[in-house]
């Protein structure tokens, strides 16, 4: 009788087993890690231009706490509330991204394709990687935006320093810049001075679109 007790405990034990190993490969996702890097960062270039929140939440009509939660990771912002940010603390966009990897004595000048720096904006479908390297310091820097099928950014316009321009490399994408709606595909491009009021979206729903982007801005440090 003991033995066959043995036996049970054993088959007992062994869904327990079962269960745990498969709750194991459950992790956290990265989009949240990402989000704490951008608002760390953030949090730096405020601190370094010795700006205080509330400054800040004035300049740029974004509330103190709102701000506060992205300082700490716990918003996602979208592409338009972190280019006014940008623009506030004046610096482009590309001072979001952080340092970039040590590079292989290139002295600043080659991007290698492994160091590329990635803001991954997860809840609106849209990715930049910086390829050219990061810095505060830098006024021209060149992009290659992902957009995920049905990827925007908002129904609101938004408006920085600077001026930009693309190349549609790959899907199709649709840039509002003040009342004008274009639909650009594969081949085409563009050009606007970002102080007018923009938006662009990726308007299919079963496949990605890739732009070569580029950021010009006037304001530095």
């Amino acid at each position: 009788m003991s033995g066959g007790k043995r036996m049970r405990k054993g088959a007992a034990a062994k869904p327990a087993t079962t269960r745990r190993a498969a709750r194991k490969p459950a992790s956290k996702p990265a989009e949240p890690a990402m989000d704490l890097a951008v608002g760390r960062r953030i949090r730096d270039l405020r601190r370094s231009k010795e700006m205080s929140l509330e400054v800040v939440a004035a300049r740029t009509d974004l509330s103190i706490g709102f701000i506060s939660q992205i300082e700490r990771g716990l918003s996602s912002p979208s592409l338009r509330v972190l280019a006014t940010l940008a623009d506030v603390l004046g610096v482009g966009i590309a001072a979001l991204f952080g340092a970039t990897p040590k590079d292989d004595g290139a002295g600043g000048v080659v991007t290698r394709e492994v160091q590329r720096a990635e803001l991954k904006l997860w809840r609106t479908g849209i990715s930049k990687q910086l390829l050219s390297p990061a810095g505060s310091e830098s006024r021209l820097n060149l992009f290659l935006v992902h957009l995920e099928p049905g990827g925007n950014t908002g129904d609101e316009f938004y408006t920085h320093d600077g001026e930009e321009a693309g190349l549609v490399l790959q899907g199709e994408m649709t840039l509002t810049v003040d009342t004008e709606t274009w639909t650009l595909k594969e081949g085409d491009s563009f050009r606007f001075a970002s102080r007018r009021p923009h938006r662009f979206s990726n308007p299919t729903r079963d496949a990605k679109a890739v732009v070569l982007w580029v950021n010009c801005v006037t304001a530095a440090g």
